[in-house]
């Protein structure tokens, strides 16, 4: 029975091809990947195995199959790592809080990474990994993506609907 759950995608593994996405680079390392997502190399290396076996990596784990990690967001993320708000606490902005999409959607409802040294207040949503809001820090593409995932994850349909059609034009 364990080795059946050798292959089942973890909530880094959204993380870790986002990173890829934003790198677009195929000769990336396991180990930048590991310094700049915060995450140890055997981490990286089971996600990108995980990610192989699902499909979503192809040629040798070189190349994001883009349009199945787009369904895959579109139909899977909010069920598969499901988030709801939680008390207000200091972190980095997400969701529809953040960029691109925090010009489009005026809220006095703030969402937010949990951070100590995070730069607002707002309603708590789980990172997909932990590590995620120091990572994103000197990586704004990655910072979008995953905020657009979280809008996918926690928002109303018309945020969700414009995450979507922003992803769409990014990964497909």
């Amino acid at each position: 029975m364990k080795k059946n759950n050798l292959h089942q995608m973890k909530p880094q593994d959204i993380v870790v091809l986002a990173k890829l996405i934003s790198l677009n680079d195929p000769a990336y390392t396991q180990i930048d990947l590991a310094l700049s997502l915060e995450m140890s190399q055997s981490e990286i290396s089971s996600s990108l195995s995980r990610s192989t076996y699902s499909g979503l990596l192809i040629n040798n784990g070189k190349e994001i199959n883009r349009k199945l990690f787009f369904d895959f967001i579109k139909y899977g993320l909010a069920v598969s790592f499901p988030q709801h708000p939680g008390p207000i606490v200091r972190g980095t902005v997400t969701a529809h809080s953040a960029p691109p999409l925090d010009l489009e959607f005026i809220s006095d409802e703030k969402y937010v990474w949990p951070y100590a040294k995070g730069q607002s207040r707002g309603q708590s949503i789980a990172p997909l990994y932990p590590t995620v809001p120091q990572a994103v820090i000197l990586d704004t593409d990655l910072h979008e993506l995953l905020a657009l995932f979280d809008a996918v994850r926690v928002g109303r349909a018309r945020e969700k609907n414009r995450a979507l059609a922003i992803l769409e034009q990014r990964l497909c």
